[in-house]
C-alpha cells in the first residue's frame, strides 16, 4: 500500500504569518531558570500511545486543572506521532502513515485526531485551551528531519536548500523511520531546526520532548536544537530520550537540557522499578536546579487503553510498590510526569500525587543522596534548606531470589540481539514438574521479549505441544505472558522467521506447569523476539528449564531497616514525622530502626530534638 501525504492547509496560505520567516527574537534568559524545580505534568504515552485524540487531551487537562493544578502540576504533554493521522495502538503504523506536514517539511498535527488544528492553526488552539486553564503545553518530536520532506525535497523556510540537502541516512532511529538525521554544518542544518521551533513558539508550545536523541547521545543535534529553542524567545522546556543518557555526557546535557532520561521507557514492572536504586544513585550527583536526570514516567493509575504496549489496566504496582515508586522519584527530586489515565483515577492514585509532605520534599530538598545500600535495605537522604532538617527515605526491596543455576536442568548460553535463539532437549523422565524461566542479563529487563517456540513434550511416538496444556502459574516481569502470540501483542518472531506456536513473555519470567505422567523430553526453540531485537537497550536472555522449583524460600513480609542518626548529622536526638501520613512516628536518641514492608518505601522528616527517649 502507498505511503500516504497529507499537506497542511499551510499549502493554502493559511498558516500563521510568523511561520514564513526567520528573525531571531531577543534570548531570553538562562533556560535553567524555565525549570527552577523538576517539572510537573500528564503525558500521553503510557495510556494512548501514538493514538491519542484532541478530546482525551481535554479530559486529562481538565482533571489536572481542578484536582492537580494547587499542588504544582501543570504540564500537559501529546506524545509521539501527532503528525499520523491513522496510527494503531500496539505498534506503530509504518505501512500506510497519513503524515500531515506543511510546505516547509514541518510536521503538523492530523486534523482527524486534533479538530482545533484544521486550517492551518496547528496546536495553537489546544495550547490556548491549556493556557486559559493556567496549564502548560507540550508535545513530542522525534529527533531529525522527515524522511517525507527528503523524499519530496520541500524547502527549509528562509533557505535556498530543501530537506534533501541536510539529512544523512546513518544514524537513523531503528526503532521508528520517520526521520532521518540533520548533518551539523550543511547549509541550511541549523535553520530547519529554527524553523520548527519557530513554529510550536507560534503555537504557544511550553515543553518539548525529543526521542532518539539522548541515546545514543547526538551531541550535534542537540546543540542545534539548543540554540533554535533560545532564538525563538519563548520559554520551552527541553526534554530529551530515551535513556540512559551515557554518564559520560551528563556535563553536556545539563549545559544543554532541563531534563534527560537515564533509563529506557520504564512500565509497571517491579524488575524495572527495583533497577531505578542504581540508577538513581548513579545519577544523583548531576542533579541541579534547571537540569534534572529524568526517571521516566509515573505508570500509575490506569494504563494501556491504547498504548503501544499492554492491554487496558490498572497498573501492575502493588500500592507498596507505588509508595516505592513516589518515594524514590521525590527523593530523587525526578520529574513527574503522570502516565495513567487521569479521569480515571482511583481515591489511591489521587492520594500518592496530592500529599502536600511528599511533594515539599520532591520541590524543595537538596542534597539528594543515597545514604546506603545493605543488600535490599536501601536509605536515601536529603536536607530541608530551610530548616537544617534532613529528609529520610527507607527502601525494603527484597525479593525471593532465584535459585542457582546449577540446580537447572538447562541453561542456554547468553541470548542477545547477535545470538538470537537456542533449542533445548533434555530429558524430563520421572519429573512431576515443569518450570520453564527466562531471566534477564547484566543490562536490566528493559525490552527483554522471549519466546519458547514450538514447546513439545514427547515420550516415543506420543507427543504433546505444551501450548495447548494449561499452566499452572505464570508471571511476567512486563506484560502477560501469552500463548501464540508475543508478549506485545504480536507474532512470534525470532531471526526472521514467523512461528505459529510458541509462547510469549519477558524476563523475569516463570511459567509453571504440572509435568503429566508419562512423557519424557522436553524440547523447544528458545529466542528473543523481534521487538526487542529491535530496540537500542535490552534484550539480553538466559532461557531455564527447572523440574524443582526456581526460587529459593519467600523473605519476610517486612524488615527492620535501621540508620544511626550521626550518619544523618544528628549529635542528639530527633522527632521523626512520617511523611506519607503527616503523624509524628515518636522521638529517638541513637537510631531510628522502623519496619518496612517487603516492595514499600518508609519516608519521613528527621528533626532535631531536645528531649527523646531511647530508640
Amino acid at each position: 500500500m502507498k505511503r500516504t501525504l497529507l499537506l497542511s492547509s499551510a499549502l493554502l496560505g493559511l498558516a500563521p504569518a510568523s511561520s514564513f520567516a526567520q528573525k531571531a527574537s531577543p534570548k531570553p534568559t538562562d533556560f535553567h531558570q524555565w525549570a527552577a524545580t523538576p517539572p510537573m505534568g500528564w503525558n500521553s504515552w503510557d495510556c494512548y500511545g501514538p493514538t491519542v485524540v484532541e478530546k482525551e487531551v481535554k479530559a486529562n487537562a481538565d482533571y489536572m486543572a481542578s484536582k492537580l493544578k494547587a499542588y504544582g502540576w501543570d504540564y500537559v504533554v501529546v506524545d509521539i506521532r501527532w503528525y499520523v493521522g491513522n496510527d494503531t495502538a500496539h505498534g506503530y503504523n509504518e505501512k500506510n502513515p497519513e503524515y500531515n506536514i506543511d510546505q516547509y517539511g514541518r510536521f503538523t498535527p492530523a486534523p482527524n485526531r486534533f479538530p482545533s488544528a484544521a486550517g492551518g492553526k496547528g496546536f495553537k488552539p489546544l495550547a490556548d485551551y491549556m493556557h486559559s486553564k493556567g496549564l502548560k503545553f507540550g508535545i513530542h518530536i522525534m529527533r531529525g528531519v522527515p524522511v517525507e520532506a527528503v523524499k519530496r525535497k520541500l524547502p527549509i523556510l528562509g533557505t535556498k536548500v530543501t530537506a534533501a540537502d541536510i539529512h544523512t541516512t546513518e544514524g537513523q532511529c531503528n526503532w521508528l523511520h520517520d526521520m532521518y538525521t540533520i548533518v551539523a554544518g550543511k547549509p541550511g542544518a541549523q535553520e530547519y531546526y529554527n524553523s520548527i521551533f519557530e513554529l510550536y513558539a507560534s503555537w504557544g508550545v511550553d515543553f518539548v520532548k525529543i526521542d532518539d536523541l539522548s541515546e545514543p547521545y547526538h551531541t550535534a543535534e542537540i546543540e542545534m536544537i539548543r540554540k533554535a529553542i533560545d532564538r525563538t524567545g519563548r520559554k520551552i522546556v527541553l526534554s530529551m530520550s530515551p535513556g540512559e543518557t551515557p554518564i559520560a555526557d551528563a556535563k553536556h546535557a545539563q549545559q544543554h537540557a532541563n531534563m534527560w532520561r537515564t533509563v529506557g521507557d520504564f512500565w509497571d514492572s517491579w524488575e524495572q522499578l527495583k533497577e531505578h536504586f542504581d540508577v538513581c544513585e548513579r545519577w544523583a550527583p548531576y542533579i541541579m536546579p534547571g537540569a534534572w536526570p529524568d526517571a521516566d514516567m509515573l505508570p500509575l493509575g490506569r494504563l494501556g487503553i491504547r498504548a503501544e504496549r499492554g492491554d487496558d489496566r490498572m497498573t501492575r504496582f502493588t500500592k507498596d510498590e507505588q509508595h516505592t515508586l513516589m518515594t524514590l522519584w521525590s527523593i530523587f527530586r525526578s520529574p513527574l510526569m503522570f502516565g495513567g489515565d487521569l479521569p480515571s483515577n482511583d481515591p489511591f492514585t489521587l492520594s500518592l500525587l496530592t500529599n502536600k509532605n511528599v511533594l515539599a520534599v520532591h520541590h524543595n530538598s537538596k542534597n539528594n543522596k543515597q545514604l546506603f545500600r545493605n543488600g535490599d535495605a536501601v536509605g536515601w537522604m536529603a536536607d530541608d534548606p530551610q530548616t537544617g532538617d534532613k529528609y529520610l527515605a527507607l527502601f525494603n526491596a527484597a525479593d525471593q531470589k532465584p535459585a542457582d543455576e546449577k540446580d537447572a536442568k538447562w541453561v542456554s548460553s547468553q541470548i542477545t540481539r547477535q545470538n538470537v535463539s537456542q533449542t533445548v532437549d533434555i530429558d524430563v523422565t520421572g519429573a512431576k514438574k515443569l518450570y520453564l524461566c527466562v531471566r534477564g542479563g547484566a543490562d536490566g529487563t528493559a525490552w527483554d521479549h522471549a519466546n519458547w517456540l514450538n514447546p513439545t513434550l514427547t515420550n516415543g511416538d506420543k507427543t504433546l505441544q505444551l501450548t495447548t496444556a494449561t499452566w499452572k502459574e505464570a508471571s511476567a516481569g512486563w506484560g502477560k505472558t501469552t500463548v501464540n502470540k508475543s508478549v506485545s501483542g504480536g507474532p512470534l518472531t525470532v531471526d526472521g522467521k514467523v512461528y505459529e506456536n510458541g509462547i510469549g513473555t519477558h524476563a523475569n519470567s516463570v511459567i509453571e506447569y504440572d509435568l503429566p505422567a508419562g512423557y519424557t523430553r522436553f524440547k523447544a526453540t528458545v529466542g528473543l523476539d523481534k521487538a526487542a531485537a529491535g530496540q537500542n537497550t535490552g534484550g539480553t536472555l538466559k532461557f531455564l528449564v527447572f523440574t524443582t522449583s526456581p526460587m529459593q524460600a519467600m523473605p519476610p513480609d517486612s524488615a527492620r531497616i535501621s540508620v544511626a542518626l550521626k550518619d544523618l548529622g544528628f549529635p542528639a536526638g530527633v522527632t521523626v514525622q512520617d511523611l506519607w501520613t503527616g503523624r509524628k512516628v515518636g522521638t529517638f536518641t541513637q537510631g531510628f530502626s522502623p519496619f518496612i514492608r517487603r516492595h514499600g518505601a518508609g519516608f519521613y522528616h528527621v528533626s532535631a530534638s531536645t528531649s527523646g527517649k531511647k530508640s
